[in-house]
């Protein structure tokens, strides 16, 4: 039974769980069999019962009632007497019909005087009478409400075409299982009014549907063809200049004759490079694939909507297809045969196979090509170098980039300064500045300028860095809005494990630490503290190491800053070793890249969706492979199309040419495969599709070198020796004195080995996997390698909030009957945890675990094995539930015993939760319609947006709005 009955408030609750022995007996009675209305006949099981009857509790008695003993056992009592009362009416073998049961049920409920839940239970039963004709007529009654009128962007007003608002609702739903478009035609209908506007009355069905998403995951893709819709009518009218709209089924035409009109349009306004016109448009028309628009969930193209798509003066001239095409025809703009590139970069994109960056997106086939995603910059130490580096910060930033700051070179407090014979106030001020900077460059309102300021753990400094993010002290003192992230060399940790002391410097008066690594640095570090014991330094200071580490792991749980990054992993593996020094990472800890004076690092990104490269038996090479090499010439491309803002950026670019490959959709690819994140098959499968993705990718670039030429810093590197990612921690392991690191490897290394040294590479380097949190929400799915942070919440970005449903698990409850109204009251009240509901069995418990029900050692784990195949990094994430010192200090030790280059955010949970009222028309803004809606909105259960507040203390926010680390 399903009995959709709410309380006054819209509060649901859990479902109560019944472990009463005596009625799992009876529900698994082989004899008892129950007649259903449609005549079939299915074996008898009370837990049917416990859900109905809850049901009716939920609608009259509230989630406080609902919590309480005395429900709890009023359920379970009226139950078994239901049951009693069934099988001594029953007799051996007898088959009831479903109304016998619900005619006791209704009796149990009277004679125990839950008088109020009886009348809710026999008024649910004949409402379910009526539902099926109710249903069937409600396109009628639609169609004869001819009083209602459309107002027109002009004023005018127009009659309701009801049998359009049919069509394109019965369009939406086509082909979806679980979804039905008399609901969304209901719903719709019933938030009408007479002289309704345009805006409003897409807005209507779209939130119509967006009510539904909790109950099936599948309307968040019919909320996506009602925004499209939309789309398509704002478009239309504004490239041909007259008002009109468009079905799905009519695209199938006419998105070959809009493409040209869109590029002229394009041009005209100055949003798109003239040379695309130069295209064959008719067969890059032609190649479009109108089908592709439903492949969109509701908050990937809301988020194309609001900010991806070109518009002019506020309406947009950009369609799905032609944002995709839009995008390849920009990066095959200096190919030879570039139509057949651009159709087959458009291919990729639109298929979610694999995704740019988000600046690429932005800018791909624009006016100002700037594509790249990552800048990282060393500041120098005197006024000249740090006012430019915060002038070069604005200038990256105005076009999209994330910046990585190394500030390690800038003297500390109380350093000397000779031309004006005074004392350095060190780095605080000047990060304050670049903090008010960032916030001021904000990319047009796509997004907050972001930067990330490094600093290397021996710095004077350093434990005012710690307290940047406070929310007390000196204000002037404060960076509210930057990250931080702390370089952490190999033997402050070591000194960390053997409780040693541990003394902080001022880089003018040792500035070659800076520039070195492992043995080296360990010999220079140990001399320059014999000198300041011996008086021969002017500044410095001498801690326990453990009380800084302490700290350190303090103020990254109670401000989500500074994040823990290792330097000499980082250096000791670089591919570039013969070129430079890596500094720091950049805004989001994936990119390792060499920084100087001169030469400012930039890496150009795209990702891997893994979940359409997998199936029940695991990766599929062959279409991995296409991808791979489809991507990284892609990726290529971006170094010579690229619109770069500071000449030391072009200088870097084009001589190391790095790229980072990456991938999203981790999450799915392990469930698609029935693995859990938390085991060793995931850890193996990290391995496992790590290394083929690292195959490839190196693969691709040595053939693009035998195509196009090495890049020109390709001599001395460690690939031209023949040194491969995976060989390079041999000399992590020498530096450490020994390392038990795992090499296992299943593909013919030799073979790329041979061809690396022979072809060269095109790239300097190839991988980096990055937080991929706004590209993954345009392919609908999972961040990154994350793992699914609740199976029902609320997901917070900058165009609103959205339901977001596993339907991997949806779809595996529906398969065990266990998906109903009862099901997502419990899931709201465990905060989208499965782990803690009764009746949901242990093996999809433990595939549907988490992110803070699994031990974030299993997430250090898989991505050690990703490691050895990574010539940069990956954005880690990590998860606690209970924090303690303990805890933090063991998780982070194993993270860089383990060889981990970077991690990235502590995510932490909160203590609190925001009342759990129902999802059904909560999701926040959409806005791409008109805020003003005949659509009521109901209090919103966020525990994914809500920041963590665990006694006062804050950490990083999921999916911040504000934080641009998380866009």
């Amino acid at each position: 039974m399903s009995l959709n009955l709410h309380n006054a408030e819209g509060a649901s609750a859990p479902i109560i769980q019944l472990r009463s022995q005596s009625l799992a007996a009876a529900s698994s009675e082989p004899s008892m069999q129950i007649i259903r209305r449609n005549g079939k006949v299915s074996p008898f099981d009370s837990a049917k019962i416990v859900v109905a009857m809850t049901k009716a509790f939920l609608a009259v008695e509230g989630t406080s009632a609902v919590a309480s003993r005395r429900v709890h056992e009023s359920v379970e009592q009226l139950t078994s007497e239901v049951v009693t009362a069934l099988m001594r009416r029953a007799g051996e073998g007898r088959t009831f019909h479903i109304e016998d049961v619900q005619d006791q049920v209704e009796l149990a409920l009277m004679r125990s005087e839950h008088h109020k839940v009886a009348r809710a239970y026999v008024l649910y039963r004949e409402e379910r009478s009526r539902q099926r004709a109710e249903e069937a007529a409600a396109e009628a009654k639609t169609a004869a409400v001819p009083e209602l009128h459309v107002t027109l962007a002009d004023g005018s007003r127009v009659g309701l075409d009801t049998k359009r608002l049919a069509l394109i609702i019965g369009e939406a739903c086509a082909g979806l299982d679980g979804v039905s478009a008399a609901p969304v035609l209901a719903e719709t209908t019933r938030n009408l009014y007479d002289g309704i506007s345009q805006d409003e009355l897409a807005l209507a069905s779209i939130m119509a549907a967006r009510t539904l998403v909790e109950q099936e995951p599948n309307y968040a893709y019919v909320s996506a063809r009602l925004l499209l819709d939309k789309l398509r009518g704002e478009v239309l009218s504004h490239v041909h200049g007259i008002p009109t709209s468009a079905s799905q089924a009519d695209m199938a035409t006419r998105y070959a004759e809009y493409f040209p009109a869109y590029v002229k349009v394009g041009i005209a306004a100055e949003l798109l490079d003239p040379e695309l016109f130069r295209f064959d448009l008719a067969r890059i028309a032609a190649a479009l694939k109108p089908e592709r628009d439903l492949n969109f969930q509701f908050l990937g193209l809301q988020t194309l909507y609001d900010r991806y798509f070109l518009h002019e003066h506020g309406k947009r001239i950009e369609l799905p297809q032609a944002f995709f095409m839009r995008v390849a025809m920009g990066l095959a703009i200096r190919e030879i045969d570039r139509e057949v590139k651009a159709i087959e970069f458009y291919d990729l994109l639109s298929s979610f196979d694999f995704m740019a960056s988000t600046p690429t997106l932005f800018n791909s086939g624009t006016l100002r090509p700037q594509l790249s995603s990552c800048f990282l910059t060393t500041v120098s130490d005197d006024l000249d170098g740090i006012f430019k580096s915060i002038k070069d910060n604005a200038l990256l930033a105005k076009y999209s980039g994330g910046l990585g700051n190394d500030w390690t070179p800038v003297r500390g407090l109380g350093a000397h300064i000779k031309g004006t014979n005074g004392e350095s106030q060190g780095i605080i001020p000047f990060l304050k500045v670049a903090n008010d900077t960032a916030i001021a460059v904000n990319q047009g309102g796509k997004r907050k300028g972001a930067v990330c300021a490094y600093l290397e753990t021996w710095h004077v400094d350093i434990e005012e860095f710690l307290d940047l993010r406070k929310n007390t002290g000196d204000d002037r003192r404060r960076t509210h809005d930057m990250n931080t992230a702390n370089w952490v060399p190999d033997l402050f940790m070591q000194r960390v494990d053997a409780d040693g002391e541990w003394t902080l410097f001022s880089p003018d008066e040792t500035p070659d630490l800076h520039d070195l690594y492992g043995e080296a640095f360990k010999a220079a570090y140990e001399a320059y503290e014999a000198k300041a014991k011996a008086g021969g330094l002017r500044v410095f200071k001498t801690v326990r190491a453990t009380d800084l580490w302490r700290r350190m792991l303090t103020m990254l749980f109670e401000t989500g800053h500074p994040w823990i990054t290792f330097k000499d992993p980082c250096n000791l593996r670089s591919p570039q070793r013969h070129m430079g020094v890596i500094h720091s990472s950049n805004l989001c800890t994936e990119i390792t890249l060499n920084t100087s004076a001169d030469e400012v690092a930039v890496c150009n990104l795209g990702s891997i969706n893994m979940l359409a490269h997998v199936g029940a038996n695991g990766l599929d090479q062959a279409k991995l492979k296409r991808t791979v090499k489809t991507a990284v010439r892609m990726l290529d491309n971006v170094i010579d199309i690229n619109f770069y803002t500071i000449p030391e950026a072009r200088r870097s670019n084009m001589r190391h040419r790095p790229v980072g490959l990456g991938l999203m959709g981790f999450q799915e690819a392990l469930q698609v495969q029935r693995i859990p994140i938390a085991s060793d098959a995931a850890v193996t499968f990290a391995d496992v599709s790590m290394e083929a993705i690292s195959y490839h990718a190196i693969e691709a670039s040595s053939d693009l070198a035998a195509e196009r030429g090495r890049y020109p810093s390709f001599e001395g590197s460690l690939w031209s020796k023949g040194i491969l990612p995976l060989d390079s921690i041999q000399f992590v392991a020498e530096s450490r004195g020994g390392w038990d690191a795992d090499r296992s490897s299943t593909l013919d290394w030799d073979r790329l080995r041979k061809k690396v040294t022979s072809s060269g590479m095109r790239n300097s380097n190839v991988m980096a996997i990055a937080p991929t949190a706004t590209i993954s929400n345009i392919c609908g799915v999972s961040q990154s390698i994350e793992p699914n942070y609740q199976n029902l919440f609320v997901k917070s970005n900058m165009s609103g909030d959205f339901t977001v449903v596993n339907d991997f698990l949806v779809r595996d409850l529906k398969a065990r009957g266990l998906w109903d109204e009862v099901m997502v009251s419990d899931l709201k009240y465990f905060d989208g945890s499965v782990g803690q509901i009764d009746r949901v069995p242990d093996d999809l418990k433990a595939l549907y675990a988490t992110a803070f029900e699994i031990d974030s050692a299993w997430l250090i784990e898989a991505a050690a094995r990703r490691q050895k195949w990574i010539d940069q990094s990956q954005s880690l994430n990590l998860y606690i539930a209970n924090p303690s010192g303990k805890k933090l200090d063991t998780l982070y030790r194993l993270a860089w015993r383990r060889g981990l280059k970077t991690t990235y955010y502590l995510r932490s949970r909160s203590a609190t939760h925001v009342e759990k009222s129902t999802l059904k028309g909560t999701d926040g803004k959409l806005n791409a319609v008109s805020a003003s809606t005949a659509v009521s909105h109901a209090p919103i259960m966020i525990p994914a947006a809500a920041a963590p507040d665990l006694d006062g203390i804050k950490a990083c926010r999921i999916d911040d709005p504000e934080c641009e680390a998380c866009q």
